[in-house]
């Protein structure tokens, strides 16, 4: 049995979502950022503390784009960095 190796090259970069504004709606930024980063509610606050923050990191393009324009929903002001 032969083993065959293969290597995946992506071509899209990765790109990162950062808060820079949770803006005046915090409660609902910090729902969003749960709900798409998966943490607790009290370290989705705690971010709001460290803005400009990372919320996502290393995440295809339509994930960042999609994420982004929920915060900008939500009332936040983001910034998708390629």
């Amino acid at each position: 049995m032969d083993v065959v190796y293969v290597e995946l090259v992506c071509d899209e970069e990765p790109n990162r979502v950062v808060l820079t504004d949770p803006g005046p709606h915090v409660l609902e930024v910090v729902k969003v950022i749960r709900r798409r980063t998966g943490l607790s509610l009290w370290h989705s606050k705690l971010l709001l503390g460290q803005v400009p923050a990372t919320v996502l990191e290393d995440v295809p393009s339509d994930l960042a784009e999609a994420t982004a324009d929920e915060l900008r929903a939500a009332g936040a002001a983001v910034e998708v960095q390629h």
